[in-house]
């Protein structure tokens, strides 16, 4: 592991929503959130860019 910790699912959805990357409907979608969307700290949204680079989706 290069950076030593697990990203949420979530936080990668978010940097993808930002970037502009093709987002998918999800099947079991709710019209509205329980909880607010959480942004994850610069230090992951760096670790989730350099995945998504590597992958070459970006």
């Amino acid at each position: 592991m290069k950076y030593g910790f697990k990203v949420h699912i979530t936080y990668i959805t978010g940097v993808k929503r930002d970037l502009g990357l093709p987002m998918y409907d999800a099947p079991n979608a709710v019209d509205e959130l329980k909880q607010p969307r959480k942004y994850p700290a610069a230090k992951k949204v760096e670790a989730i860019r350099d995945a998504l680079k590597y992958f070459e989706i970006i």
